[in-house]
C-alpha cells in the first residue's frame, strides 16, 4: 500500500506550489479602510484579480462609511485546506465546490460552513489540442473519460488514430488530487464513468474491482501531475502538443490558455460542474464579515458576472452578457454541454478516491543525482539534505529510488531500492552526505541514464532528477552532448535544479525541456519548495488527507 497523505505542506511549500499573487489598486488602501483577504481557486485567479481591482477603484463602503479594500490570493482547494487548518484564515474563501468546505470542517475548521454563495460555474473538461481532437473524430464523434484513458495507455491505438504525428503516446496530465479539486474530481469522474452512474458514487462503489481497474488503467496513462489548474493550462500552452496532448481542467482554464489551439472536450459519460462557493469566515470580526459580503455581492452583480464570461466562466447571474471566449463556438465551447452533470461528491468519497489513487497510480522509478562537490559545503548541502530527505519521505512504499552522488567522480550511493522496505536506509544515506572535490556533472548524468535503462519498466514512471550548483569541471567519460543524448535515450522525464547562480543553466534548461521535465532555479531558501513541487509531479504524498 502507498502512504496515506500526511499534513506536510509548509508555508514555504504553499508559497511555491500555489503560484499565489496579491492584487492592489494603484492607490492602495486608504486611511482607516477595512482590508479583507480573499483566498480563491486558481481557476478564478484572473477574474478575481480584475474584480478586486475594479472593486477597489469604486470606493465601496461598509454601513458605517469605511472604505473596503480587497487583497486576493489564489490557491487550489486541496492545498488551501492544509493552509487553512494551520490557522491562516482569510475573510472569504472560494474553493471549487462545497465539498471542500465540508472537508475543511472535517479537518477541524468549521469557520466557513455557515455563509456560502456560488459566484460562477465551470464544468470539468478534457482540454485537448484541436489537431489531436480532430484526429480522434472530434467534434462529430463523442469522446469520454474511458476513451482518453485507453488511448493514453495503448500506443498502438494511439498510433492508429493519430498517425504517429503527435508522438509515440498520448501524453495526458491532471492536477494532484491532494492539492487540487480538479485532480480529485478527475478520479471521481473516472469512477462515475466506470460505474455508469450520475448520482454520487459511494465508498463501496470505489472499492469495486472494475472501478479500481479503471482508475489504475487511467492513471497508468498520466504523464505528469500538476500542482494546480492554472499551472497545468500554462504548461500545455507554453510547451505544446508533444508535452501534453490532453489535460484535465475546468473549461475556463482551457479558454484562457487555449485560444483556438486547445479545445474543451465534454465527456459523453458526464462530468462535474464547479460552482465556486464564496464562503465568509465566521471567525472574522463583524466588520470584516460585512466587508466580505459586500465584495461577494459585487462578484454576483451584472457588471462582475459579465466580466467573468470574458474569462471563460459561466455566470450565475442571468442578466450577465455572454462575451468572448465563452460566446465563441469556434473555440469548441458548447453551452448546452455537459448534458450529464454528476452529483457532487461527499467527504468520504474524496478520502476514498485519494487512497485508491495512491495504490493505483503508476509506481515511480527515480534516479536522483546530487552534487556533493566542494562548492556545496556549509548551509547549501545542509538544506539540500533536508529537502531530499523530505522528498524521499513523501514517495510511496512501492516506488523505487536510486541515488548517485557526484564530485570528482560519480558514484552510485543507493541502487534501485524499493522504499517500503528501505526508506530508513535511503534517508540515512542522504543524511551522511559531505561536500568536497570537483564537479563531474556530465558523467553523473550519463551514469544515471544507464541506471534508468537498466531498471525501467512499462509499469513505472521513470524520472531523473539532477541538482547541481556549478558547471562541469571534471567529467572524463561524457561531454555535454553525449550526456544529454544518454538522458534522452533513456526516455526518462528529466527534472533539473540549478542550485545557485554558478550552475550551467543553459544545459540544465535544455535537458529538462527536451526530456519533458521542468527546470528550476533554486537557492537555500527555496530548495525545499522545489522538491515539494517535484514530489507533486511524481504523485507524492503532498496535500491533505484523513
Amino acid at each position: 500500500m502507498k502512504k496515506i497523505f500526511p499534513f506536510i505542506l509548509t508555508l514555504l511549500a504553499f508559497t511555491t506550489l500555489a503560484c499565489s499573487f496579491f492584487s492592489f489598486s494603484s492607490d492602495g488602501p486608504g486611511i482607516n479602510a477595512v482590508e479583507i483577504s480573499v483566498v480563491t481557486n486558481t481557476s478564478l485567479s484572473t477574474w478575481m484579480q480584475r474584480s478586486a481591482n475594479e472593486f477597489n477603484s469604486q470606493d465601496f463602503e461598509t454601513e458605517n462609511g469605511r472604505n473596503i479594500y480587497v487583497n486576493v490570493t489564489s490557491i487550489d482547494s486541496g492545498a488551501a485546506i492544509t493552509e487553512l487548518t494551520s490557522g491562516n484564515n482569510p475573510d472569504l474563501w472560494i474553493p471549487d465546490e462545497q465539498v471542500w468546505v465540508n472537508l475543511l470542517n472535517d479537518q477541524g475548521n468549521g469557520n466557513f460552513q455557515a455563509n456560502c454563495r456560488s459566484v460562477a460555474q465551470s464544468p470539468l473538461v478534457i482540454g485537448m489540442y484541436r489537431e489531436v481532437a480532430e484526429s480522434l473524430g472530434w467534434p462529430g464523434l463523442p469522446l469520454g473519460w474511458l476513451d482518453i484513458g485507453s488511448l493514453a495507455t495503448d500506443s498502438n491505438a494511439w498510433r492508429y488514430y493519430s498517425g504517429g504525428e503527435f508522438g509515440s503516446t498520448l501524453r495526458m496530465g491532471h492536477t494532484h488530487p491532494g492539492l487540487s479539486g480538479t485532480g480529485a474530481s478527475t478520479l471521481l469522474a473516472v469512477v462515475q464513468a466506470a460505474q455508469s452512474k450520475t448520482d454520487a458514487v459511494t465508498e463501496t462503489d470505489i472499492q469495486q474491482p472494475i472501478v479500481q481497474a479503471s482508475v489504475g488503467a487511467f492513471e497508468s496513462g498520466v504523464s505528469i501531475f500538476s500542482t494546480d489548474s492554472d499551472s497545468l493550462g500554462a504548461q500545455m500552452q507554453e510547451r505544446g502538443v508533444r508535452y501534453l496532448g490532453a489535460g484535465i481542467m475546468h473549461e475556463t482554464t482551457v479558454l484562457q490558455y487555449g485560444g483556438s489551439n486547445i479545445v474543451p472536450i465534454y465527456p459523453f459519460e458526464g462530468t462535474f460542474m464547479a460552482d465556486f462557493p464564496a464562503c465568509v469566515n465566521q471567525s472574522s470580526d463583524s466588520l470584516n464579515q460585512e466587508a466580505a459580503q459586500v465584495f461577494r455581492d459585487y462578484l454576483v452583480s451584472t457588471e462582475a458576472q459579465t466580466i467573468a464570461t470574458s474569462y471563460g466562466l459561466r455566470p450565475i447571474n442571468n442578466e450577465a452578457e455572454i462575451q468572448w471566449p465563452l460566446s465563441n463556438g469556434e473555440n469548441g465551447v458548447d453551452l448546452s454541454q455537459p448534458e450529464i452533470v454528476f452529483a457532487p461528491p461527499t467527504i468520504d468519497t474524496i478520502y476514498a478516491v485519494q487512497d485508491l489513487w495512491q495504490s493505483e497510480r503508476k509506481d515511480v522509478n527515480l534516479v536522483m543525482l546530487l552534487d556533493v562537490s566542494g562548492s556545496m559545503s556549509g548551509s547549501k548541502i545542509n538544506n539540500m539534505r533536508d529537502a531530499a530527505i523530505q522528498f524521499v519521505d513523501q514517495m510511496g512504499d512501492d516506488d523505487f529510488i536510486s541515488i548517485i552522488i557526484f564530485s570528482s567522480q560519480a558514484l552510485v550511493l543507493v541502487e534501485h531500492e524499493q522504499l517500503g522496505t528501505s526508506r530508513d536506509k535511503v534517508i540515512n544515506a542522504i543524511a551522511r552526505l559531505e561536500a568536497n572535490g570537483d564537479t563531474s556533472l556530465f558523467d553523473a548524468i550519463g551514469l544515471g541514464s544507464m541506471l534508468i535503462e537498466q531498471t525501467r519498466s512499462v509499469n513505472t514512471t521513470d524520472a531523473l532528477v539532477v541538482l547541481t550548483d556549478g558547471e562541469d569541471t571534471f567529467s572524463l567519460q561524457y561531454t555535454r552532448d553525449t550526456a544529454a543524448q544518454a538522458a534522452l535515450a533513456s526516455e526518462a522525464t528529466v527534472f533539473t535544479i540549478a542550485y545557485g547562480r554558478n550552475a550551467d543553466t543553459r544545459t540544465l534548461t535544455a535537458l529538462a525541456q527536451d526530456a519533458n521535465g521542468n527546470f528550476y532555479e533554486g537557492d537555500e531558501a527555496s530548495i525545499a519548495g522545489i522538491y515539494e513541487e517535484m514530489s507533486a509531479a511524481f504523485g507524492g504524498s503532498v496535500g491533505f488527507g484523513r
